[in-house]
């Protein structure tokens, strides 16, 4: 599925009826989009595909990320602050000046990601 045109909410909707198990429902997988600035605070992304994605000064506070893949996406001055980051495939990401006070990052994959700066 193309999501260049499909508004974000509409993306996250499907997503949250996925993640609930309804057949409606569809697993986000946004992989090299451009969300930058983006606010996604408090947004269930479990298990979200987001490899690569563009994600430069999102508000990403309190979202619920638990086993997504960010594989090589750019966080740069992202808040991620009080985000679920468990299990999270953080590889080869850029999140320089990311704000990550009271994440969550148990279990995450952070082989060659970028954290210079990072909070």
């Amino acid at each position: 599925m193309n999501h260049e045109h499909e508004p974000l909410k509409e993306i996250l909707r499907k997503h949250a009826l996925w993640v609930s198990g309804a057949l409606s429902g569809e697993r986000c997988s946004v992989r090299y989009a451009h969300l930058e600035g983006a606010d996604l605070y408090g947004a269930d992304l479990r298990h979200a595909q987001l490899y690569g994605a563009e994600l430069y000064g999102a508000d990403l506070r309190y979202v619920n990320l638990r086993y997504a893949n960010l594989r090589g996406a750019n966080l740069r001055h992202a808040n991620i602050r009080g985000a679920n980051l468990y299990g999270v495939n953080f590889e080869h990401a850029n999140l320089r000046y990311a704000n990550l006070c009271d994440a969550n990052l148990r279990d995450a994959n952070l082989r060659d990601a970028n954290l210079e700066c990072a909070d």
